[in-house]
């Protein structure tokens, strides 16, 4: 396996990340993702040495520059983890494209192949961010991400060990109803307890889910995203005086984790 384009896809992913990190950030606002980067505190734009992914925040002592404010941890996280979202991916897509049949490779597809599904979990990160900080789902980028996942089922179809291959069908009907399938259990969840178990944005986000990894790594992408969940929650309940039973923990980022582990992993947990 060529290793070699993961020093090109990894800082791609970090450099992609710091713009999500605008996103996430002036999303919902009356700012407009153009014009310069500026400190959040005092308002001072950033020089570009300031926007170095990850390296900026440490060299800066994680303060900035100017007021000396405590930078968010934030930046960095969002930046690393993307980062490695667009290094796996890489490693993901690039086995069947250029390994399996190596002879009858075609770089443009891998090319769309690979953007299409870094776009996906891009939206993926800003999401499950935009719900810690919030504590709610934007529909926006929900929206949008649903939207490309109802037409993956279109453009591509699991290939050997669930590799995504470029491959343009009609989906069978259970592909189909996957993601109403995958979103009505959150539904009912959100209806039966009037959202306090669970928000209605979450059922949102389960459409795309069911869409873009199909019924069976759908649940097994949702049952993992519910144990971690689990098992994170007990771990802040108990060993952080801030956190309590009742406290709102945002579920989106358990999604949106189990639901890369399912994809990359091919996950089929359940017999269906």
């Amino acid at each position: 396996m060529n290793f070699f384009p993961l020093f090109i896809f990894f800082p791609l992913g970090l450099i992609i990340g710091s713009f999500l990190n605008v996103v996430i950030y002036r999303m919902n606002t009356a700012k407009s993702l153009g014009g310069r980067s500026a400190c959040v505190s005092c308002q001072n734009k950033l020089r570009w040495y300031e926007l170095i992914p990850i390296f900026s925040f440490f060299v800066l002592k994680g303060r900035c520059r100017t007021c000396k404010t405590k930078i968010s941890i934030q930046y960095p996280l969002v930046e690393l983890a993307t980062g490695l979202v667009f290094a796996i991916l890489f490693l993901k897509i690039q086995a069947v494209t250029f390994l399996v049949s190596p002879g009858s490779s075609d770089p443009l597809a891998f090319i769309f192949t690979y953007i299409y599904f870094a776009v996906l979990f891009s939206i993926l990160v800003v999401i499950a961010v935009y719900d810690i900080r919030h504590k709610i789902i934007p529909d926006k980028p929900v929206f949008i991400f649903g939207v490309l996942s109802f037409i993956s089922m279109f453009l591509f179809m699991n290939g050997f060990a669930g590799f995504p291959v470029f491959y343009p069908h009609i989906p069978s009907i259970v592909q189909l109803l996957s993601g109403i399938v995958i979103a009505l259990p959150f539904a009912l969840l959100w209806l039966v307890s009037r959202g306090a178990w669970i928000g209605l944005g979450d059922a949102k986000l389960a459409f795309g889910l069911g869409w873009l990894l199909g019924l069976g790594k759908a649940v097994s992408g949702i049952a993992l995203s519910f144990w971690i969940g689990a098992i994170i929650g007990v771990s802040l309940v108990v060993g952080s005086r801030g956190y309590g039973m009742k406290s709102e923990i945002p579920f989106a980022v358990y999604l949106a984790l189990g639901a890369f582990l399912a994809f990359i992993f091919d996950l089929h947990l359940f017999a269906f």
